[in-house]
């Protein structure tokens, strides 16, 4: 049973910089495209930035361009989202989702919950001054 694990999160003010990870215990995530995730309260969930599982192809909606990164290593079989320049609006629990079938669409990822079949548990990421 897939279990994806968030960690990383936490409260910095604006300006700041926060590293996520998603990693699973049991399974490797090398062959999976995942996905980041944000739901502020009273939001509706929303992509981030998402990797694919072959080519490193990667995709960041527009809020976080140039602010954020998305990495995996695979030796270690995390997927990292490095955060900076951080912004009160970034405030949200942040999630990572995996898809384990992206040759579907050529191996190029996108931010569409609905394409993710595994999600983790999330992690809270505040950003206050």
């Amino acid at each position: 049973q897939l279990h994806l694990v968030e960690s990383g999160g936490g409260s910095v003010r604006p300006g700041g910089s926060l590293r996520l990870s998603c990693a699973d215990s049991g399974f490797t995530l090398n062959n999976a495209a995942i996905g980041w995730f944000r739901q502020a309260p009273g939001k509706e969930r929303e992509g981030v930035a998402c990797i694919s599982s072959r080519n490193d192809d990667t995709y960041y909606e527009d809020s976080v361009k140039g602010r954020f990164t998305i990495s995996r290593d695979n030796a270690k079989s995390t997927v990292y989202l490095q955060m900076n320049s951080l912004k009160p609006e970034d405030t949200a629990v942040y999630y990572c989702a995996a898809d384990f079938i992206d040759w579907r669409s050529g191996y190029v990822c996108n931010t569409w919950p609905a394409t993710y079949d595994y999600w983790g548990q999330g992690t809270q990421v505040t950003v206050s001054s």
